[in-house]
């Protein structure tokens, strides 16, 4: 593709992280420009109404990210991101040509919204336990198939550039126990995730972490820092 493509994400969220994802496995040529989401530009509305980010502009001239072109097109939703990079790269493999299977990643990806970020947030925000992420994470593993490396098929796909960066931060909170919950509550969650009724799982996470695209893409130094931020008043 020779159209310009502008990302604009913030290193901590996941939702960003996802697009950076794809774009990476796409080899997909990108200009990257970070937003503070604790103090946003005066512009940023000009790229996304709503101040949410992932967002991107796409064709138009190269400009700075700052002055964004109104000839560009503005898309935002990470989800909408991720098929949007998939017909830009069809040969990437983002999507099978497959139908089924193109089927079945977006059922992966609609799995991953329900049953991983919807009770992940309530528990690092300390409003919900953590056996509603077990519970979520169960139904995901039931979705893996035994000897794959990749979420459906065997090409790295849309879904596991969805469901990766929740992985990565899994791994970081279940670590260091950073978040809003009470204090070990996110090592307890490592320690069950440690069970042998969740190998498949944590084998597939395993192989997520390791690949080159989110070694590149995942920052975790800052996404230590900003949770520890976000999550300083903890329960003792």
């Amino acid at each position: 593709m020779s159209e310009q493509f502008t990302l604009y994400f913030y290193k901590a969220s996941p939702f960003s992280h996802k697009v950076e994802l794809a774009l990476v496995e796409a080899n997909a040529p990108y200009k990257a420009h970070q937003i503070d989401l604790f103090n946003k530009p005066e512009w940023f509305p000009k790229v996304n109404p709503v101040g949410k980010v992932p967002a991107v502009t796409y064709g138009g001239p190269s400009v700075d990210p700052e002055d964004p072109s109104p000839l560009s097109t503005k898309l935002a939703e990470s989800n909408v991101i991720l098929e949007f990079l998939a017909d830009l790269y069809p040969d990437s493999g983002l999507l099978p040509k497959d139908p089924v299977l193109r089927a079945k990643v977006r059922f992966f990806i609609n799995a991953t919204a329900k049953h991983i970020e919807d009770p992940w947030f309530p528990f690092i925000r300390g409003r919900e336990p953590y056996e509603n992420v077990l519970k979520g994470i169960e139904f995901i593993q039931g979705l893996l198939e035994e000897g794959s490396d990749f979420a459906v098929g065997d090409h790295y796909t849309i879904a596991d550039a969805c469901i990766a960066p929740h992985l990565a931060r899994l791994k970081t909170v279940t670590e260091h126990d950073i978040g809003k919950f009470p204090v070990g509550m996110g090592y307890k969650l490592g320690e069950e995730l440690k069970a042998p009724k969740f190998a498949k799982f944590m084998r597939y996470a395993q192989r997520a972490l390791e690949r080159p695209s989110l070694k590149q893409t995942y920052d975790e130094e800052f996404v230590i820092t900003m949770f520890k931020k976000i999550f300083a008043e903890r329960v003792q």
